[in-house]
């Protein structure tokens, strides 16, 4: 049977936000090869055989388009340090980059967020059909991890594990 207040969005909004989440920047190329992102909270891993990892993007972003003519990105997972670039890619804006310490990935093009705990070079495997969303599951090519705290979103807010 199906709970009546499931069409209430933003209750059901902030009965998701009760889930604990980390927060990541997804960085691909724009249409005239300038690096751009979003913020993305809805990262997880899928498979370790083949290395897939999945997230998701609203049906209105603009980078679903990008995504299908580049095919590659990069997942960073931020650290606690860097809540302001996770507002910062969450925000329309010519240049994401802008003041953002970033280095070139191995193997894709789209570069990788200096600071943060871990890098995912991808290559776009499939985009499926998730509602108001679609689900862009990505064949890891390369991988690397550093160190550190995680930044995490609870309840509309993002802080480290500590608060």
């Amino acid at each position: 049977m199906l709970d009546t207040d499931l069409s209430h969005s933003k209750r059901l909004r902030n009965t998701f936000g009760e889930f604990v989440t980390g927060v990541c920047v997804v960085t691909l190329l724009d249409n005239d090869g300038s690096p751009t992102g979003v913020t993305v909270n809805s990262f997880s891993s899928l498979s370790l055989d083949p290395p897939l990892c999945v997230f998701s993007l609203g049906n209105s972003q603009a980078s679903l388009s990008l995504l299908a003519e580049q095919k590659e990105f990069v997942v960073n997972v931020l650290s606690a340090s860097q809540e302001e670039i996770a507002w910062q890619f969450a925000k329309p804006s010519r240049n994401k980059f802008a003041n953002v310490k970033s280095r070139p990935s191995v193997v894709v093009w789209p570069p990788s967020i200096d600071g943060s705990l871990a890098h995912f070079e991808c290559v776009v495997s499939q985009v499926l059909d998730g509602g108001d969303h679609k689900l862009i599951v990505g064949a890891v090519r390369h991988f690397w991890q550093g160190a550190g705290d995680p930044l995490i979103f609870h309840r509309g807010k993002m802080s480290g594990l500590c608060g």
